[in-house]
């Protein structure tokens, strides 16, 4: 019996992870923080306009919380390989192996992509710029808003307590009623 592959998600992976995972369950990783702390010129923005994604960010004392989800047996090369033409299409994420602590206290090594601090898209705004960014911009698979809000209301839905997302949320959807869509 061969060890089973996690992987952490703490943003889009939660709500779109791409396979069908064969357990999900809450997790928290500890020492890392989730943060619109990348520039997106793919899937949420354009190089003239870049938007903003989510990323995994080393904060010692932190704590992120987000879904464990399990890759069924047999499928994890497959897995691996979708999640890294999607998360790797550019220099800013790095694949990492991170200890976890899932809901049920049962403690897992996850696949999960962090920042990258020495590449061209990683950025620190304070919220409100982070705010004007994402109500703006757009990219190959749609509105950086639409991003942002479905994170939101997903981590809401598993309970999972985000002050700033929430905050982003909410002045996201007021800085939209000014833009003509």
């Amino acid at each position: 019996m061969t060890e089973t592959l996690w992987i952490f998600g703490y943003g889009s992976l939660i709500w779109r992870p791409g396979f069908t995972p064969a357990e999900r369950i809450l997790a928290r990783a500890e020492g890392w923080t989730r943060s619109f702390c990348m520039t997106s010129i793919h899937y949420r923005g354009t190089t003239a306009q870049p938007g903003l994604v989510l990323a995994l960010d080393h904060a010692p004392g932190s704590v992120c919380s987000g879904l464990a989800l399990s890759v069924p047996a047999g499928e994890e090369e497959e897995v691996l390989a979708y999640l890294r033409a999607r998360e790797l299409v550019s220099d800013a994420y790095e694949e990492r192996r991170i200890p976890l602590l899932l809901a049920d206290g049962r403690k897992v090594e996850a696949v999960t992509y962090v920042i990258r601090h020495d590449c061209g898209q990683f950025v620190q705004y304070d919220l409100e710029t982070q705010a004007k960014i994402i109500a703006q911009a757009c990219g190959e698979v749609g509105p950086n808003c639409d991003y942002l809000w479905n994170t939101a209301q997903h981590l809401s839905d598993l309970g999972v307590a985000d002050p700033d997302l929430d905050w982003l949320a909410v002045r996201v959807r007021v800085l939209r009623q000014d833009i003509d869509v």
